[in-house]
């Protein structure tokens, strides 16, 4: 295998973005997947790409905004290299308000878009559309957001392993261990990076005597349903995510308990139903998929960046959780700024010992 200047180990959405971001700058980069991309939580169904609230602003908020926004740029990057349509349109989001409280908060949240967002989106109250695709609103109003995008977890790995490979790096699946040479088996100049989600996250709490994070399974659905141009809906606590492939995905279910990590189960029917009691679309569309799968989820509820502790060229991105996919062009450029460069831009509470 060719000499690295970056090798990453995982094939999940944080691995591959930063491989990609590397290998655009002109490094050679080796990526290691255990089974196959696409294995774990990010080859999922979802893929929605969704901001916090525009209020009591902080670092996390102020960073998932920044890769929202260059969120477009980078994926016609990875089509344009690979081509290959990783499923990428930003097209908004509906919320249903559901009493005048509700409607006052929103329009509170209204002015602090304006200042925060300064202009790249729009976050307002309008009324429901009432046109078979939103849910009815019992106040006749809902939240529009145009920040909100949407992303084919499976398509988007493909494209990202694709891109890497167009640039001239190696996507090995079916590896879990560096390839012999790397830094951490034998002297090497270059960067070993670990984007290993669940697994990383329990390897790298035994190796610091504490628990830095944890599994949280999701469930999720896929439909079959001709929606590709409509905007995402947040009603309930559900998301239900148009893709440009004619399905529609549904989800997803947070157990921080469970025996059966990629099993599905009664929890799942209960979302499907939900989700078509608010989509009157939905109502008839087929199911599919249904999927199951455990996310990483570190202790600080961001994700976990930076120098492993006590192991020199090593490190660690991980606890993507239900934000990975919004958050790694973001990720892929700090860490990229940081084994290539040696620069450091890394916000408070995202560096690995914000999770000790």
């Amino acid at each position: 295998m060719a000499t690295a200047d970056v090798t990453v180990m995982g094939g999940g959405i944080f691995g591959l973005a930063i491989g990609w971001e590397c290998a655009r700058r002109g490094a050679r980069v080796v990526l290691c997947e255990a089974e196959r991309i696409g294995a774990g939580p990010s080859g999922g169904l979802v893929g929605a790409l969704a901001p916090h609230v525009p209020e009591q602003w902080n670092a996390k908020k102020a960073f998932q905004f920044e890769s929202l926004v260059m969120a477009e740029e980078f994926w016609a990057g990875v089509r344009e290299a690979s081509g290959r349509d990783p499923g990428y349109a930003r097209t908004g989001r509906l919320q249903p308000l559901a009493d005048a409280a509700a409607v006052a908060l929103a329009r509170g949240r209204e002015t602090g878009a304006e200042a925060l967002w300064r202009g790249l989106a729009r976050w307002r109250v309008v009324e429901a559309p009432g046109d078979g695709w939103a849910p009815e609103s019992p106040t006749g109003l809902c939240i529009e957001d145009t920040l909100t995008a949407r992303l084919h977890p499976r398509d988007a790995g493909a494209a990202l392993a694709a891109a890497i490979r167009m640039r001239g790096g190696v996507v090995e699946e079916g590896r879990a261990e560096p390839p012999a040479g790397v830094l951490g088996q034998r002297r090497s100049p270059g960067a070993l990076i670990w984007a290993t989600g669940v697994a990383g996250l329990a390897a790298l709490s035994a190796d610091l005597g504490r628990q830095v994070g944890s599994g949280v399974k999701g469930q999720s659905a896929r439909l079959a349903c001709e929606a590709q141009a409509r905007p995402q809906i947040f009603a309930d606590g559900l998301h239900i995510v148009p893709h440009h492939d004619g399905t529609v995905a549904v989800g997803s279910t947070a157990e921080r308990e469970f025996d059966a990590p990629d099993t599905t189960d009664g929890q799942i029917e209960v979302l499907i139903e939900r989700a078509r009691a608010l989509c009157p679309s939905l109502r008839d569309a087929p199911v599919i998929e249904r999927w199951a799968g455990v996310r990483p989820r570190a202790r600080s509820l961001a994700p976990m960046l930076g120098e492993w502790p006590g192991r020199a060229g090593h490190f660690i991105a991980n606890g993507g959780f239900k934000i990975g996919f919004g958050m790694a062009p973001k990720v892929a450029e700090v860490l990229a700024d940081l084994v290539l460069e040696g620069r450091d831009a890394i916000p408070a509470g995202f560096r690995v010992e914000d999770s000790l």
